[in-house]
């Protein structure tokens, strides 16, 4: 357990690097079994943060993103956190006003993360294989830029199956209702 432990720290310190090294605009720390954002990350990348555009933490195993992850990667435009055990997120997701798609596919929301609805740039947002029930179409009605929700393999009640154009200006991906079965 230990030696994969550690092959998991050598493989976060790498990506890092390599962000930080080579001043790239996105950091990958996909599929690196994290539990929570390492600490260590934030002072390893602080010289590059503000030119930090992307991350990617999916399929790891988070519970949760902490504000000060979104405060500290303010200029991002793309986060997927897709595949880990996420059902919400912090408020100050809203302070990342350059943020266009956001995958939070195959995670453990039981509602629409609301906070997303006042992010100003969100453009995709991507749902699917969630535990999804409620949606708040007002709230997404108001979203400006949103250009395509995917709420595929939710429990979604019928109501948000009525949001169709000219309604909503974007596209609500939903996968296709059960037949009901005959008695």
């Amino acid at each position: 357990l230990h030696k994969r432990m550690g092959e998991a720290v050598a493989r976060v310190a790498r990506k890092v690097n390599d962000t930080v090294e080579n001043k790239k605009d996105s950091l990958d720390l996909a599929n690196c079994k994290l539990m929570t954002f390492p600490v260590g990350v934030y002072k390893a990348v602080r010289s590059v943060t503000e030119g930090i555009h992307r991350i990617s933490l999916a399929n790891n195993e988070l519970k949760s993103i902490t504000s000060r992850f979104v405060t500290t990667f303010s200029q991002l435009t793309e986060l997927n956190l897709a595949g880990n055990y996420l059902h919400r997120l912090p408020e100050e997701i809203t302070s990342l006003l350059h943020l266009r798609a956001i995958d939070l596919s195959r995670n453990r929301f039981r509602r629409f993360p609301e906070p997303l609805a006042t992010v100003p740039a969100l453009e995709t947002i991507d749902l699917e294989e969630n535990e999804i029930a409620e949606v708040p179409t007002d709230k997404l009605a108001s979203m400006a830029l949103l250009r395509s929700l995917n709420l595929r393999a939710n429990p979604v009640g019928p109501e948000v199956r009525l949001l169709v154009r000219p309604l909503v200006p974007f596209d609500l991906l939903l996968s296709p209702e059960e037949p009901i079965p005959k008695a």
